[in-house]
């Protein structure tokens, strides 16, 4: 145990084994809900060739053993490697973006090999020092942007997932199939939201976990006295994702299916060179901003940061954070970066990477739990969208919505994210709006010269279709 900590500086940094072993156990906990909910968001999304990640429908077990995989491997390097008490997994948002607007593009190996390069991108970045300048080649608010979009468009696939808002008729959205909210899934979903707001309101730790729980039981107990069934054209008020129904086996040998199917280059052939440049900076933009923000945030309410705000081990910190990226490409499950969950387990008292140890190491041990996901349906899951959402949303008060130079670009952000359906599409007019709103008002030299290149590489990717006829 001295050794322990020795290693870990556990005691140097004013800590103990038994808070850090605590504050590890509390981290699991409050982030595990990504075990079900990355399979949430990616299983039921087709690719541009009409197949499912995993190659099935069926494919929620793959994601699920494959997450929590990569996580603790991930987030046991983090503890080893940069002692910090920052846990790892696949990435809200990232996840989406993926979902959403890269596969509809090309091939889900082809979109794995994005996040792979992205990864590697990073890395090189990192071990360059190059960070600093993409760093400060979007200004702040703008990235503030991106975050609170993001978690207004998963906020709305929750609603849209679980049947809430649905396709009208001479509209393009509506409540419910006919104006009206109807069909047990639906009132499934309504006291899981409300469920995961008052665990959330009283401070429960594991409060989205244990919503997912406690509705996918209630779901459970609705399908077994209504035999409802899954949703399809026949019975539209059935079970949007799975059918509700306790397994045969709570612990199986967990399968990653989606393990080493990623084509690293195959997406410049699908979606061309443009359009991959721009996916790739996307995510990365997303990734790498998120991460500084994350550790940064960890280490103050750890009083972890030097006197310059600097986190110890930054460098360590960064290069497992871009490892982690490629891995969740490798793995098939996502981009896997920083979650700032892990200010929980600093709240328990955590202060070393010996917290990240134990997280890590209770993500490996729910593995062989994995199949339990195929239980739970969407409409027990989404809430934990929304909620999400709503904490993404929070940050919407760090724009300045009075200085019209960042708040329009900063609203055509927000607002076409969810409206578009792409992440991306909201980046590309916050970023392009940003750089012509500086040159009419004669503030051109204040644009970063990294923002000229993505800007204009944006106009090519909203004018890709004419431009392709024109080429041909």
């Amino acid at each position: 145990m001295r050794r322990v900590d020795i290693y870990f500086k556990i005691t140097e940094r004013g800590s103990t084994i038994g808070r850090e072993i605590r504050g590890g156990i509390v981290t699991f906990f409050t982030m595990a809900y990504i075990i079900v909910l990355n399979p949430v968001i990616l299983s039921g999304v087709k690719d541009h060739s009409g197949h499912f990640l995993g190659g099935t429908a069926d494919n929620f077990g793959l994601i699920a053993a494959g997450t929590a995989l990569v996580a603790g491997v991930m987030t046991i390097l983090m503890g080893v490697v940069a002692n910090y008490p920052l846990a790892l997994a696949t990435g809200l948002g990232l996840n989406a973006f993926l979902a959403f607007s890269v596969a509809s593009q090309m091939t889900w190996s082809d979109a794995m090999g994005l996040i792979v390069l992205e990864g590697l991108i990073i890395l090189v970045l990192v071990l360059t020092g190059f960070r600093t300048a993409v760093f400060h080649a979007v200004p702040a608010q703008l990235k503030v942007a991106i975050s609170v979009g993001i978690g207004l468009f998963i906020t709305f696939i929750g609603f849209v997932d679980a049947g809430f808002v649905r396709s009208g008729v001479g509209t393009p959205v509506q409540l419910g199939p006919d104006g009206q909210l109807a069909g047990w899934p639906v009132l499934v979903f309504i006291v899981g939201l409300l469920l995961v707001i008052v665990l959330w309101v009283k401070k429960v730790r594991g409060a989205i976990l244990i919503s997912i729980i406690g509705t996918t039981i209630l779901a459970i107990i609705v399908e077994a006295i209504g035999s409802i069934g899954a949703k399809s054209d026949k019975n539209p008020l059935g079970w949007g994702l799975n059918v509700p129904k306790w397994p045969d086996k709570i612990i199986s040998t967990p399968h990653f299916g989606t393990f080493g199917h990623f084509n690293l280059f195959g997406s410049f052939g699908q979606a061309g060179a443009v359009t991959t440049i721009l996916l790739v900076f996307t995510l990365m933009l997303s990734d790498f901003f998120d991460t500084m923000g994350t550790m940064t945030a960890i280490g103050a309410e750890a009083g972890l940061l030097d006197e310059e705000g600097i986190p110890p081990n930054t460098q360590q910190i960064l290069i497992v954070d871009s490892l982690a990226a490629a891995a969740g490409g490798v793995a098939g499950v996502s981009s896997n970066t920083s979650y700032i969950e892990s200010a929980s387990g600093v709240g328990e008292g955590a202060r070393t990477g010996l917290a990240s140890v134990v997280t890590g190491v209770l993500f490996l041990l729910a593995m062989p739990f994995s199949a339990l996901v195929d239980v739970i349906p969407s409409e027990a899951a989404v809430p934990a969208l929304v909620i999400v959402g709503f904490l993404m949303m929070q940050q919407v008060k760090g724009i300045d919505w009075d200085d019209l130079e960042i708040a329009i670009p900063a609203f055509l952000t927000v607002v076409l994210m969810p409206f578009t359906y792409s992440i991306s599409v909201g980046i590309g007019a916050g970023f392009i709006a940003y750089v012509v709103i500086k040159v009419v008002r004669g503030k051109a030299g204040q644009v970063h010269n990294l923002l000229w290149v993505i800007a204009a590489l944006f106009v090519v990717y909203f004018a890709i279709e004419p431009i392709t006829r024109w080429l041909t």
